[in-house]
């Protein structure tokens, strides 16, 4: 048995050496049949000795029976979104954005780690002592769908990192996809078999991942990219993101050839130019180019805003376009009562999907572009983005061509219809009596960034509206199985388990629940802020307007919203019920008492501190009571400086604000 050992020991490491010379250097060292060979006597050893299958062994890459859902995994570092960008003048911002925020001399160029944005499906791996044990997908960037089973069958995943420098535990980031190649050839199959094939390689990439049985996902030609790192415990990152990405490289981690450094704008523009003009013999779909600040110090010092690094940006190609015909042109009324033209089209393949709708956006736009149904328009789709009309082709409209005018009273209600002066937007004025603006509000309200209520999608909610059963969000927390059993489709295994979330959304976060209720202009980052800000709901409850406006990047007409939200006796009713229902958060444990260390005290930050990155130190001085604002002002009480402060450091001698370091900003928390 001991020999045995000794020689499956080196089959699976021959075999792993194989994987990596084939999947991630593109330099097969074998022909497939000795592969196939040594993966033979692999397999019979094991079955002559069950005992010493291990989970990173290639004969496990596909095994156990399929599964019946897929379970979450939550994110221990969140998976961002990247902003956007469509334009040189969008790049130039960006640049110009990050280099103010770095406080960087004139002419000082910031290098980017440059490459391709592929059109796939984001994933997040886990390794521990080297061994792969969690795959999860993005999710909402908080939480995903554990399928740990699925991409242990892709061959570019290394069961086991190569090398022994990798950290005790690492969260490694990177785009699932399928390659042109794969793609056609996939469907080729499907054919002569009968069934039907994709529509293209993106969403073949995420249906096949998501397959309950991992042996579906298996026969998929499936291949990954890996773009980053997440969370890392027992180990240390390089410098530079480019190192990074070697480093991973090194680990058996399948990275995109493509990847460059370039320094400044004219090194980011020609980067795209260059990519653009490749892009259809790169064999794998992309929609356009991500650059992201090289050092990983900036990286830390730029931090975060809302959902989406400061640090990164996604550079779009320019959007695909089409014509189609407008068959009709509808009335959509949303959460707020916007009311919404939308253009329902003679369906359009366009920017890698079928088109049937696209937002008119509000009654100017729709006067403005002359759209009428009958209308033969061009269709524009970049990525992601909601479908819109780009223009009429005037020449092809027909006699009966028909134009569509705002209605006064609400398609869906009937209540009054009203736009104030000056405004885009027109507005259904029956609240919370229009059935639409419920469904609208409920959705929001349920959704997972809000207080995600699991299995409560859009459907559901329709129907709860529909059938009298839910007027408001406080309504959700009253409802029993017996009732939603009156709903289509809906089980009692079903109902059992959707009244189970509803309860389970009660525990939530302070922020989570100012988002949720659909206060305007209040979204995550709005609300994040008033959380932190106010502690309590009774004290924003309180808050004068001139009390909110304190709040950092809080407007006059934010405030105004968000008092107007508060006084309205309406709201009043249905934030007492919720709280009644026991929706509940904990209760901050550094409120805003004069007993914090940093209560009353504002504070700005400039330079790179030695050892704390700015999200960081924002995050201290906030949760010992204290205030973080972007000017010096004679308000300000500390201006804490790093290294290569600028001018902010400049403004605070002039107005004689103190100046401090971290070490001092560490014994004003009581941290040393």
């Amino acid at each position: 048995m001991v020999a045995d050992a000794k020689r499956i020991v080196a089959l699976r490491e021959e075999l792993a050496r194989h994987d990596y010379r084939y999947y991630v250097l593109d330099d097969p060292e074998v022909p497939d049949a000795e592969y196939d060979r040594i993966m033979r006597e692999l397999r019979e050893l094991e079955a002559r000795h069950p005992s010493l299958i291990t989970a990173d062994s290639p004969t496990q890459r596909v095994s156990g029976a399929p599964t019946r859902e897929f379970g979450e995994v939550e994110h221990r570092v969140p998976m961002l979104s990247l902003d956007n960008a469509f334009s040189d003048d969008d790049i130039i911002n960006f640049d110009r954005r990050v280099r103010e925020r770095l406080e960087l001399a004139e002419g000082v160029e910031v290098d980017y780690n440059s490459e391709p944005k592929l059109d796939g499906l984001a994933i997040s791996l886990t390794y521990e002592d080297g061994v792969f044990t969690v795959g999860a997908t993005r999710g909402d960037g908080v939480k995903g769908e554990d399928v740990t089973t699925n991409m242990r069958t892709l061959r570019s995943v290394p069961l086991k990192l190569r090398g022994d420098r990798h950290p005790k535990l690492i969260e490694v980031r990177g785009e699932v996809f399928m390659s042109n190649a794969g793609f056609e050839q996939m469907n080729r199959d499907a054919l002569a078999r009968g069934d039907k094939v994709f529509v293209n390689p993106r969403n073949a990439a995420a249906g096949s991942l998501r397959q309950l049985d991992p042996a579906i996902t298996a026969s998929r030609p499936l291949e990954i990219f890996f773009y980053g790192v997440g969370a890392i415990e027992g180990g240390t990152l390089p410098e530079r993101h480019s190192e990074l990405l070697s480093m991973l490289g090194e680990w058996g981690l399948r990275t995109c050839p493509e990847i460059r450094v370039e320094s400044g704008v004219a090194g980011l523009l020609s980067y795209y130019r260059d990519i653009g003009a490749r892009r259809a013999t790169l064999g794998y779909q992309i929609d356009g180019v991500v650059y992201k600040v090289n050092s990983l110090a900036r990286q830390r010092e730029l931090g975060f805003v809302a959902r989406a690094p400061r640090w990164a940006i996604a550079h779009k190609f320019p959007a695909e376009e089409e014509m189609t015909q407008v068959r009709d042109i509808e009335w959509q009324v949303g959460r707020t009562g916007a009311l919404t033209p939308v253009a329902r089209l003679e369906p359009v393949f366009v920017g890698g999907v079928t088109v049937s709708n696209a937002t008119l956006h509000n009654v100017d736009e729709l006067t403005r572009k002359d759209v009428r149904i009958g209308d033969t328009v061009i269709i524009r789709r970049a990525g992601d983005v909601i479908p819109e009309i780009v223009r009429v082709i005037e020449e092809r409209r027909p006699r009966d061509a028909v134009a569509v005018l705002l209605p006064t009273v609400c398609p869906v209600c009937g209540s009054d219809v009203s736009r104030i002066e000056g405004e885009a937007v027109a507005r259904c004025m029956g609240g919370l009596v229009c059935a639409a603006q419920r469904k609208e509000s409920l959705k929001h309200f349920a959704s997972r960034r809000a207080m995600d209520v699991e299995g409560l999608g859009d459907k559901v909610v329709e129907q709860l509206v529909d059938a009298g059963l839910v007027e408001s969000a406080a309504d959700l927390y009253s409802l029993t199985v017996q009732q939603l059993l009156q709903l289509e489709r809906m089980g009692e295994k079903s109902a059992t388990k959707l009244i189970a979330s509803i309860s389970k959304s009660k525990d939530t976060t302070f922020a989570r629940f100012l988002f949720a209720l659909g206060i305007s202009n209040v979204g995550e980052a709005t609300a994040l802020a008033l959380a932190e800000h106010f502690g309590t709901l009774q004290a924003l409850q309180a808050a004068s307007f001139e009390q909110i406006m304190l709040v950092p990047d809080i407007g006059p007409v934010v405030a105004e919203d968000i008092r107007e939200f508060f006084e309205e006796p309406r709201n009043q009713q249905i934030v007492g019920q919720l709280l009644a229902h026991g929706v509940s958060w904990p209760a901050p444990s550094t409120g805003r008492s004069e007993h914090q260390p940093l209560s009353g005290k504002t504070f700005v930050l400039t330079g790179t501190l030695p050892t704390l990155g700015r999200a960081d130190a924002e995050a201290l001085i906030r949760k010992a009571g204290g205030k973080v604002t972007s000017s010096v002002t004679k308000k300000t009480s500390y201006v804490v400086a790093g290294d290569s402060a600028g001018s902010k450091l400049e403004r605070a001698r002039e107005l004689k604000v103190s100046v401090i370091d971290e070490d001092e900003l560490a014994r004003l928390v009581a941290l040393r």
